[in-house]
């Protein structure tokens, strides 16, 4: 049988991507201080915090639309950039540089030089490399597991329910797991683990939360553009399958 051909598929699996490889750049460049707290946590969280939910936005759209089974494949492309994202990092930091960019004393004291740059602010990407990986596909498959579900459940029903629902499991997931393993690795503190999980689950839900009332018109026109509404009621949600 012949496969559908889809209009807007494609665009949505590379601003997908996209949103990923950003988060990954920004998390590993600044941790964000709010200076306020929650009782004793601070909120505090990695800057790549402010676009990963967009990611479970597309996921949510891609879910919802397309079904598990597409939604499966462009997880796993971004899986896939994840991986090439911190080989190519740390080969550009491992590679020697060139002398006067490395480290020159004619910078000057107020100057940092080229290679300690380079390894402050991008260092990181390869050090959450294995953080990012486990906590985005036990997050992305949970969310788009449970939205999955919950929609042949409810009979296609309450879907700004089962978005937030699906997100209120992922995040969880995709967070405890992320600054759990990061920690363990060195990348965060110890110290940090608790503001960092709080915050960074806090906004995560929050962003969804907001933008629940955009997704919907978004679902909602890419259903009538596409002729498409998938419901998963025969769907194999073995993750480590790659068919459509």
């Amino acid at each position: 049988m012949e496969k559908r051909q889809y209009r807007y598929f494609d665009l949505i699996m590379v601003l997908f991507v996209t949103v990923l490889l950003l988060s990954n750049l920004l998390s590993s460049a600044k941790i964000i201080d709010l200076g306020a707290s929650i009782g004793p946590i601070p909120l505090i969280f990695d800057a790549g915090t402010l676009v990963f939910p967009i990611s479970y936005i597309f996921g949510d759209i891609l879910t919802e639309v397309y079904g598990f089974r597409r939604s499966r494949r462009v997880i796993w492309a971004g899986f896939g950039a994840m991986v090439l994202l911190a080989v190519f990092v740390w080969l550009a930091g491992v590679l020697p540089g060139e002398p006067s960019w490395v480290a020159d004393a004619n910078f000057g004291p107020d100057v940092v030089p080229g290679q300690v740059a380079f390894d402050t602010i991008l260092g990181g990407i390869s050090g959450l490399a294995v953080a990012s990986l486990v906590a985005y596909f036990a997050g992305e498959f949970s969310n788009s597991y449970v939205l999955a579900r919950m929609k042949v459940a409810t009979g296609g029903r309450w879907l700004w329910l089962r978005t937030i629902g699906s997100t209120l499991v992922g995040q969880i997931v995709d967070t405890v797991s992320f600054i759990g393993i990061a920690t363990l690795l060195g990348v965060f503190s110890a110290e940090q683990f608790w503001g960092l999980v709080l915050t960074n689950y806090i906004l995560k839900v929050g962003i969804e939360v907001l933008l629940t009332p955009l997704t919907l018109q978004i679902i909602a026109a890419l259903k009538a553009a596409e002729s498409e509404d998938v419901y998963d009621y025969n769907t194999d949600f073995n993750p480590f399958r790659l068919d459509a």
